[in-house]
């Protein structure tokens, strides 16, 4: 039995995405803890959160990724991000004047409660959220749908969100990436020498040679002093491709640093 973990806990967008390849999941606490499981434990994949299409690049996995783990992308996952407010069963919309969820839906929310006029109460997830106000028919909770099945609670209003067209991108994470599809993409994560002048130009112009699309470029800090910069690049193309193999030995040779975090399916 291939086990998958996933940030958690149970009610969440990431118990969304790992629903997608496996009902063997296991709820783990901390992106970190997810990645160690399938590293140094009994999980087959993890799936955590990379990127929302409105709050950006999500750090954590990207600095694990980078500094902490030697794990390789299997298969991306796109998930519809659709806020509802839950309450309990008994409350009324009317009633409310506090809503709890994660930082993130509330911020992705911040029209509907300005327009309620809610008072807003951070917590570690949006099924921590829906624990919090069991019982208290005067607060409210921001979380998916499948989360009022599993709190007891009812959805008193559906996609709260400010964007209706917000999607979070998540990564199913493996000790091996995925075989060649003739569809695919490769991430990798690279850094330049900041004393050589137009270098990561010269990386750029790299795939342009090729003909090559990038699909996301982002920088992160390098965690090694101010103006020094990690690149995580995607672009479309399998690693074990001979053009690709030559895109990623020239990398190599002009970088000072390259770790590549393997080629997968794209998203359909």
């Amino acid at each position: 039995m291939n086990l998958v973990s996933f940030l958690g806990p149970s009610g969440t967008f990431s118990q969304e995405a790992a629903e997608k390849i496996s009902d063997n999941l296991v709820s783990l606490c901390t992106i970190p803890a997810v990645m160690d499981s399938v590293e140094r434990k009994n999980c087959k994949y993890g799936v955590v959160p990379i990127e929302n299409s409105i709050e950006g690049p999500v750090g954590l996995t990207l600095d694990s990724l980078a500094h902490n783990f030697n794990l390789k992308i299997f298969k991306e996952i796109i998930i519809p991000i659709n806020h509802c407010l839950l309450v309990n069963p008994e409350a009324n919309l009317s009633d409310i004047t506090d809503i709890y969820s994660h930082n993130q839906a509330i911020s992705q929310c911040q029209g509907y409660i300005f327009e309620k006029k809610f008072n807003q109460h951070f917590t570690l997830s949006t099924a921590k959220a829906c624990e919090l106000i069991k019982n208290k028919n005067n607060c409210a909770a921001i979380a998916n749908s499948k989360a009022s099945t599993i709190y007891g609670l009812k959805v008193a209003d559906k996609s709260i969100q400010d964007i209706k067209n917000n999607k979070t991108r998540f990564v199913v994470l493996s000790k091996e990436d995925h075989e060649y599809t003739g569809f695919d993409k490769t991430s990798i994560i690279f850094s330049v020498d900041d004393d050589r002048l137009g270098q990561l130009y010269e990386i750029l112009g790299i795939f342009n040679k090729f003909n090559v699309n990038l699909t996301k470029i982002e920088s992160r800090p390098s965690k090694e002093g101010l103006g020094n910069y990690l690149f995580f690049i995607d672009f479309q193309g399998h690693r074990n491709e001979k053009h690709v193999i030559k895109i990623l030995n020239e990398i190599n040779e002009k970088s000072i640093f390259l770790k590549i975090l393997g080629s997968y399916p794209q998203f359909k």
